[in-house]
């Protein structure tokens, strides 16, 4: 990343804590301007989803789309890909082709079949017991060049910077409560999921396809969407807890 290009992110990411309430709107926000900011360098769209690890436990907690959310998920559900062990290994983690990877077989063949070719993993350092990782998605391969693995590690150090600067404004209870609920509402995903999951007696992977098929039409988000199947099913408010 130039130096110029650098100052410019800089800038954006601190407009970005200006214009947000909260770490999970300022998450939210990070997504996009990441993938917008990737696909401008590669001159192809790049979708961008993110992971958030407390205290070992790792949930997605904000996506560039609903797509990014759903794939971000994939990972997540298995327990193990690029974007885990770049939180593991605290480094960049390439994942350039689907089909000839041999670290994450069932994961690639799951990412494949959503029309994904390559990912890439780059953390961020939030503080002693969180970190967070930015998960980029391709629909092709070749796509993350050395130069864009280089220029993507330069941007991460600005967007690290942005989001630990966003985690202490406010007080720590603040900080905390924060963090939980962008966790919380991913819990209210999952209940969300297995309610569509038990209406149309269907996978997981299908119950989240639906979902993210009404959040696109609605152009809504997917937690939202999530909150208003619980309510239907409920009458009424779904409170959900994660452990912090």
């Amino acid at each position: 990343m130039s130096k110029y290009a650098g100052n410019d992110a800089a800038i954006q990411l601190q407009d970005l804590i200006v214009g947000t309430e909260n770490v999970e709107d300022f998450l939210d926000r990070l997504a996009e301007f990441s993938a917008s900011t990737l696909s401008h360098s590669v001159g192809a769209d790049i979708e961008c989803g993110v992971t958030l690890q407390r205290r070992k436990k790792t949930m997605t907690v904000a996506g560039s789309s609903s797509n990014a959310v759903m794939l971000d998920r994939i990972e997540q559900s298995l327990g193990d890909g690029p974007c885990i062990e770049a939180l593991r290994t605290r480094g960049i983690v390439l994942l350039a082709n689907v089909d000839t990877d041999p670290r994450w077989p069932e994961y690639q063949q799951q990412l494949a079949a959503h029309g994904c070719r390559s990912t890439l993993g780059v953390p961020l350092e939030i503080g002693e017991d969180s970190a967070a990782a930015l998960n980029f998605f391709a629909s092709s391969t070749g796509v993350f060049t050395a130069a864009i693995v280089a220029e993507a590690s330069g941007f991460a150090d600005l967007a690290g910077r942005a989001l630990r600067l966003a985690v202490r404004i406010g007080t720590a209870q603040a900080r905390a409560e924060d963090l939980q609920a962008a966790m919380e509402h991913r819990t209210s995903i999952d209940l969300a999921c297995g309610v569509v999951m038990a209406q149309n007696r269907c996978s997981q992977d299908e119950a989240m396809a639906i979902l993210t098929r009404v959040s696109s039409n609605r152009n809504q988000k997917l937690r939202d969407v999530a909150a208003d199947v619980l309510k239907n099913v409920t009458g009424g408010e779904i409170h959900t807890h994660f452990d912090s």
